[in-house]
């Protein structure tokens, strides 16, 4: 009845969800399965049996994230990657052999080579013979994929260091998968989590003994949201909760708002899904969805694709909703149709999907759902635009994008501004590059890559790439040499159509080269820039730009030396290459000139929405998509559910299966050893798997919530502080407390890896916490990562502050502005505060997943009252701070806490349900879980 009664008790009543599967990726999935793994020695520790320890929920874990760009355009980078390692012996250059190739027009080496040549020329460098426009597609297949590759060389080598440089990493998932029940993983090369999901793991509606109900999953992945545009309902929460679900265990979940978005109108040629992406999160952040889910309905639903739709969905990270949903729909049926669900299925499908009233029709205008809110956006007026150059929410339309990064440069340094002095904004530099001078000055684009997030699923704006690719190779355009070019499908179903269709070489050509099959450089794992580049930026203090297709683009992410970063669309990225600079008009200024001298601009290479949907129905939908699940059936290493399961049927698998996933199609992952043992044979001298110390005070019954007395604030931050801020990702800088560790431990830089890579390891994570360069701490008042230890007066890394605070016994708290832990769903954001000795967080907002994270450690979010601020209240930060907790703790129950200085003010205990509580009583959800087993 309280559920029925929605509008009298939405923001009470609390509902525990059982997802139908649960999805990891591999850096946020490996600390759950070292969780799990931990786990085991734990409940043995309390004289319980560790062999119950398993995953009750079907849980599949993808391996997507470890890929680093160690080969592109045909050449090795001799530089090591940064964080990466250099070449591991293990990752010597395999035999493994691609298919025999037709024969090859001649090249003459990498430095030159940027794609197949014209009989007899000598490559396509500068300085070098006439450009070809016709590319020859030369069909190799990929031995993943079974789909034609041009150079699948760099794919191969690409993998075979990431095997090499993960092995560690890669022998631990084997015994996972050995050892836990319901666990199937996907090994590297096989594709992206939420790409996989997508296209292979959804089912839409479950079949199970004649039992209908609908396909769920919660995940450790921002882009879990994806499947949301295929009518399944999934969702993003976190490691810490996934480990949950993993044990059997419900989400838990205030009854939510939700929001319909009414869609209308349509949107003009020019514009792409992902303006229409970035149009739809501007309007949304604007209303304020945080923490609710929105569904869509109107019109102009039925005008989206799936793909468009599932680009939408995949954004609502990024604007604070839980998830954005579209019901299935006849435009539903028709992708499944034609993406091979058997027809009688989906002719159940719709019958069931129909009698429980979960199917969208436009013409249901009276007794649709009813919504706690309507938004209505007109797509008509969405403009294309581009997202930066530090935020993904500050968008910038393509005709004003010159103007506004003259005046970011201007501007004073934050959120937006560089502080540029106004005689130095026209600064160049020379460049020597591969024996060729250029000039290099603010608004240089050094890195432009179309990335694995976002799009890749989306045929229209990467088809739209590949033909503005191919019409500037025609025109005689080229992308100059020194700009880091990448392209990192999410798939093999995105290689397959971009070489089906004949526009890869043209791509290639222009330096988007397939790099592999993984996150690549929105994580910060894009490879060097030349030492030459590097010096050039550092030489005239530049503001240097990188263009990508992702969805994030917080600063620091790429690399120190790119201080702007722009999301935008694929041909958008193609064409900013292209031009060398995001400091252009694309109206009013060519990209460049043909070989008769004559301008060319953005508009003479555009293709239309028609050339695009033209070649997309020729060479995606039917056979493109059918072919590619039949070959990923067969070959694919460690693919998980047979079409059987894809079309509806929910697959139930033993335990020898579970075994034996993965055991056809990769033979690096079926050498890998692992071991059999119960509990993990956890090595002292591992630096990527180290059991972790957060059972290490474990008893069987919870004690009560201690007071905390006598705090020090630990870092005193402002608003908008991310989980990029807070944990640990990229590349591990060789000043840092976690280079330090490992260089200690015999390591050299080129051995490091990144922090993704490590997040086994807690030692090496929480010396990463607070280790992000951007990092601004009031109490340093520059951005740094540092912070003061106040008893000793240093100022020293964030992590050796916390180890005297810890070594004194002196507990700490946060202080921090609003949307503290906005971002990726970050468990690590949460796990390495608490590693650090954090007891609490005092901020004025939270972002709702990173609130629910600190809540499953056990660290207590706390919130100023409405209006307050640290500032408001008078307080420095240089004060302590105690609290205590009443014996009966309620949800937003309001606590007093005392300063050294005789301050009393209230905060909110932003608990927001009894289980919360719960978990906190308990130290978090991981104690709560390991005391069940016991």
């Amino acid at each position: 009845m309280n559920i029925l009664d929605w509008r009298a008790t939405q923001s009470r009543v609390e509902v525990p969800f059982f997802p139908a599967r649960v999805l990891l990726q591999d850096f946020t999935g490996i600390p759950a399965m070292v969780d799990l793994a931990a786990m085991r020695e734990a409940v043995k520790t309390l004289g319980g049996d560790p062999k119950k320890v398993h995953p009750a929920c079907p849980t599949d874990l993808t391996v997507d994230h470890s890929l680093q760009i160690d080969f592109s355009k045909c050449a090795i980078q001799n530089a090591p990657n940064p964080g990466g390692g250099d070449l591991p012996k293990a990752a010597k250059l395999s035999p493994l052999k691609a298919p025999a190739p037709p024969r090859r027009l001649p090249c003459r080496g990498p430095a030159a080579c940027r794609g197949p040549c014209d009989p007899g020329e000598p490559g396509l460098g500068r300085g070098a013979g006439r450009p070809s426009t016709q590319i020859e597609n030369t069909p190799l297949l990929c031995p993943f994929h079974l789909q034609p590759v041009p150079e699948p060389e760099t794919v191969l080598k690409n993998q075979e260091v990431e095997f090499g440089r993960n092995r560690e990493r890669l022998q631990f998932f084997k015994w996972c998968s050995r050892v836990f029940r319901n666990v199937a993983l996907i090994p590297p090369g096989t594709g992206l989590a939420h790409q996989v999901s997508l296209e292979y793991l959804s089912r839409v509606v479950f079949e199970d003994d004649a039992l209908l109900f609908p396909d769920s999953v919660v995940g450790t992945d921002s882009h879990i949201t994806m499947v949301n545009g295929l009518g399944v309902l999934g969702w993003g929460v976190g490691g810490i909760e996934t480990e949950a679900v993993m044990l059997g265990l419900p989400v838990s979940l205030t009854l939510p708002e939700v929001v319909g978005c009414e869609l209308t109108g349509s949107s003009n040629p020019f514009v792409t899904s992902i303006d229409v992406v970035l149009g739809i999160t501007k309007h949304l952040r604007q209303a304020g969805v945080a923490g609710k889910f929105v569904e869509f309905f109107g019109s102009g639903v039925s005008q989206l694709s799936i793909v468009d739709r599932t680009t939408i969905a995949n954004m609502s990270p990024e604007y604070g909703a839980t998830l954005s949903f579209f019901p299935v729909d006849n435009v539903t049926l028709k992708h499944l149709e034609h993406t091979g669900f058997d027809k009688a299925r989906l002719k159940s499908m719709e019958t069931y999907l129909k009698a429980v009233k979960l199917f969208r029709s436009d013409q249901s205008d009276s007794g649709g759902p009813e919504y706690s809110q309507v938004i209505r956006i007109n797509l008509s007026s969405i403009v294309a635009t581009v997202s930066g150059p530090k935020r993904p929410q500050d968008r910038v339309a393509v005709t004003e994008m010159k103007r506004d990064f003259r005046a970011c440069l201007s501007e004073k340094a934050g959120f937006r501004g560089f502080q540029i002095a106004a005689e130095k904004q026209c600064d160049a530099v020379s460049l020597h590059y591969e024996g060729s001078d250029y000039r290099l000055s603010h608004g240089a684009v050094v890195v432009a890559a179309v990335t694995s997030c976002t799009n890749n699923c989306n045929p229209s704006v990467m088809l739209a790439a590949g033909l503005l690719a191919k019409k500037a190779v025609e025109a005689g355009l080229r992308v100059q040499p020194y700009i880091r070019t990448s392209l990192a499908p999410g798939s093999g179903m995105v290689t397959h159509y971009l070489s089906s269709s004949g526009v890869l070489p043209y791509l290639r050509r222009l330096g988007f080269e397939v790099v592999g099959y993984g996150c690549s450089t929105c994580v910060g794992n894009t490879g060097p820039l030349s030492e030459a580049v590097l010096s050039a930026v550092r030489q005239g203090d530049l503001v240097t730009c990188g263009v990508l297709s992702g969805n994030k683009n917080f600063e620091g992410r790429l690399c120190d030396c790119v201080r702007a970063t722009y999301l935008a669309s694929p041909p958008l990225v193609v064409a900013y290459a292209i031009a060398g600079t995001v400091n252009i008009d694309f109206q009013t200024e060519p990209l460049g000139t043909d070989p008769a001298g004559k301008h060319v601009y953005l508009h003479d290479i555009w293709p239309s929405r028609e050339e695009v949907q033209q070649v997309e129905e020729e060479q995606v939908l039917c056979s493109v998509f059918q072919a590619l699940k039949e070959k990923m059936e067969v070959r694919a290493p460690g693919f998980p559910w047979s079409i059987a399961g894809r079309v509806g049927v929910a697959p139930r698998v033993s335990e020898e299966d579970r075994r034996l996933r993965g055991a056809t199609g990769d033979k690096r992952w079926n050498s890998l050893e692992a071991p059999d043992s119960v509990l993990f044979p956890w090595d002292a001298k591992s630096t990527y798997i180290r059991c972790p110390s957060f059972f290490d005070k474990l008893t069987k019954e919870p004690a009560a919530p201690q007071p905390i007395e006598n705090a020090h604030v630990l870092l005193h931050l402002g608003d908008a502080v991310t989980t990029d801020h807070i944990s640990p990702a990229g590349s591990i800088s060789r000043s840092s407390a976690a280079a330090k560790y490992l260089t200690n431990r015999g390591l050299t830089p080129r051995e490091f890896n990144s922090y993704g890579a490590r997040r086994g390891n807690d030692a090496v994570m929480t010396r990463g916490t607070f280790a992000n360069i951007k990092l601004f701490n009031k109490f340093i008042g520059k951005p740094a990562p540092k912070t003061i230890h106040f008893p000793s007066g240093q100022t020293l890394d964030v992590f050796e502050a916390a180890e005297l605070y810890q070594k004194e016994g002196i507990p700490l708290i946060i202080l921090a502005g609003k949307k503290y832990g906005s971002g990726s769903s970050r468990d690590w954001a949460a796990k390495g505060p608490y590693l650090l000795g954090v007891r609490a967080v005092l901020a004025e907002s939270y972002e709702k997943i990173h609130k629910d994270h600190l809540v499953g450690i056990g660290i207590a979010p706390l919130q100023f009252l409405p209006g307050q601020s640290a500032a408001a209240l008078g307080l420095s930060g240089r004060e302590t701070f105690s609290l205590a907790f009443p014996e009966e703790l309620s949800p937003g129950a309001t606590l007093d806490v005392k300063t050294s200085t005789g301050k009393v003010f209230s905060v909110i205990a932003s608990f927001d349900n009894d289980v919360e509580i719960t978990l906190y009583k308990h130290g978090g959800l991981l104690n709560f879980v390991a005391r069940k087993f016991s």
